[in-house]
């Protein structure tokens, strides 16, 4: 794959696998991100969502496929593109015993700043992530939210063209997690690519574009408006005191997309061509489920990965 000529893509995969023994965790993936853009990938545990960050950074090797980064391939040259990009792990990875400023000092050294530079660009990040009243305090005397904004501050102290986060808000605060979403709007404003893993969907919906990742297969990439317009299905919740038993039903029942547990109730997706919410609570009464109620709800955007999910799996034969 030769550098790409169209200044607008920062991180392009093609065609990329990696295998752990038997397993294959990331599987013909092909992605591009463009400059200054939030992009989010999405999906379940074990999805192959931080096997594909660490692919993208350099720090996994692919088995197959190419990747590059700021126009450097990361196989070939994986110093140019340590030096364009900064990565903050789910654990991030400051150093307890060192305070706030020496672990900034410490990335700075790693990242080869310039002294002169050096000063201006600490006090700037210390600024912005709301760090300067702390900046003596050792890392562990950090709460969540602060750890993980040092952690940034780290990460960004060489002027990244691209930023990797996985899973940048796990395990902190609302408060914390607000703040860092407001510093990243920040930081795409000033022109840097951000690419973050998430399993919530609400926090996903931040992104410009999403890409579903299942068993380490990429199977949408959209902005969320564009996965809402785009899907034809509509959605119904359904109330009855035999919920599992309803579940049983319904789950195999034709014009269905999903059928999921939500608390009490159900949240059935269907094909409105197919069959209709009447005719669902009719399938339940056939078979002796007469407490039920349904009422209409406009799916989510959780409810239209759900739906792409059992799609592929019915594809592959595995659901039901």
């Amino acid at each position: 794959m030769s550098r790409r000529s169209s200044a607008d893509i920062v991180v392009c995969a093609h065609g990329v696998t990696r295998r752990f023994g038997e397993s294959v965790a990331v599987e013909r993936l092909d992605l591009e991100v463009r400059r200054g853009e939030i992009f989010g990938l999405v999906g379940p545990d074990g999805a192959g969502k931080t096997t594909t960050l660490r692919l993208l950074c350099g720090l996994l090797e692919p088995d197959a496929g190419e990747i590059e980064v700021a126009g450097y391939d990361v196989r070939r040259q994986r110093e140019a593109v340590c030096d364009h990009i900064g990565y903050v792990a789910q654990r991030a990875g400051i150093y307890d015993d060192l305070s706030v400023e020496e672990n900034m000092r410490f990335y700075a050294d790693l990242y080869g700043v310039p002294a002169r530079a050096r000063e201006a660009r600490t006090a700037d990040l210390l600024r912005v992530t709301r760090l300067e009243s702390f900046r003596r305090y050792r890392a562990h005397q950090l709460s969540g939210g602060m750890r993980q904004k040092l952690a940034l501050a780290c990460a960004l102290v060489h002027r990244p063209q691209v930023l990797f986060l996985d899973e940048p808000t796990t395990g902190i605060d609302p408060i914390s997690r607000r703040d860092l979403w407001a510093l990243l709007t920040e930081l795409r404003k000033e022109g840097v690519t951000i690419v973050f893993t998430t399993a919530y969907l609400g926090e996903a919906e931040r992104a410009v574009r999403l890409g579903l990742l299942y068993r380490g297969r990429l199977l949408r990439c959209a902005s969320a408006d564009a996965l809402r317009r785009e899907f034809s299905g509509r959605g119904c919740e359904v109330l009855t005191s035999d919920r599992a038993r309803a579940q049983r039903v319904l789950r195999h029942r034709e014009g269905l997309t999903s059928v999921e547990p939500f608390g009490a109730t159900l949240r059935v997706l269907f094909d409105p061509a197919r069959i209709s919410p009447e005719a669902i609570e009719r399938a339940l009464g056939a078979e002796g489920i007469t407490d039920v109620r349904v009422r209409p709800l406009l799916p989510s955007l959780e409810d239209i990965f759900i739906a792409l999910i059992r799609q592929r799996e019915r594809l592959e034969g595995e659901y039901g």
